[in-house]
């Protein structure tokens, strides 16, 4: 299991350290579930890659609209700053990693446009939003945190084992990359400040915020290799 110092965890006792640790099994499950295993194979079907970029997409929309609210909400102007540029990142920066995959798929707009959001993107999708809207900036940060860390871990963990020339390198590469190393220790960072200054009951209601994120992360792994889609 990653460590959570290898991304810029906080010391004994912070937020971050606590909240990973009281979820290291669920980030086992998300670390050896099947679409990651076939993932760092090289044997994952390209279909059930192609339903997961798509939904990939549409998810960062929401989730960059939850990083300019939590932009708004931050205490301070080095915070706004930082969820602002975090917000700018996820349309822009990720957009032309799936754009190359768009691509390759011949997945234009209209096609995106025209597909919707399957269960459990719209779930974390509104969640986080729901969030954003009626928690407090330090709720908002624990809720955005495991996007972020979660990705981080299982892509240093696939670099680590993936096959050569894995026809998924360029998704391996950016999320084991040293520029997204930097923007996962800054959401560390961010969160254990603002649980410094949480009460406690704040503080529980963080550790369920990013409990619930995390269990929505493997949720939205196993829909995609599920190809799961609404029922009606």
């Amino acid at each position: 299991m990653a460590s959570p110092g290898t991304v810029g965890a906080g010391g004994p006792g912070s937020f971050s350290q606590e909240a990973w640790l009281r979820n290291a099994a669920a980030y086992e499950t998300i670390r050896s579930m099947p679409f990651n295993a076939e993932l760092a194979a090289g044997t994952l079907p390209q279909g059930r890659f192609r339903h997961y970029i798509v939904q990939d997409a549409h998810y960062l929309i929401g989730f960059g609209r939850a990083l300019s609210l939590a932009a708004a909400k931050a205490p301070d102007p080095d915070a706004i700053v930082q969820f602002s540029r975090a917000a700018q990142e996820a349309i822009v920066v990720e957009r032309a990693l799936h754009g190359g995959f768009f691509h390759d798929y011949g997945i234009g707009p209209e096609m995106f446009a025209a597909t919707p959001l399957t269960p459990a993107c719209d779930h974390y999708v509104c969640y986080l939003l729901a969030t954003a809207y009626a928690e407090s900036f330090a709720v908002l940060c624990a809720a955005l945190l495991p996007c972020f860390w979660i990705y981080k871990a299982v892509g240093d963990d696939i670099f680590a084992r993936a096959a050569p020339g894995n026809p998924y390198r360029a998704w391996i590469d950016t999320y084991a990359g040293a520029d997204f190393a930097e923007a996962v220790a800054a959401m560390i960072a961010a969160t254990d400040r603002a649980a410094l200054a949480a009460s406690d009951p704040e503080r529980a209601r963080m550790h369920q915020a990013f409990a619930q994120a995390t269990r929505l992360e493997w949720q939205f792994w196993d829909g995609a290799y599920r190809d799961a889609a609404w029922p009606l």
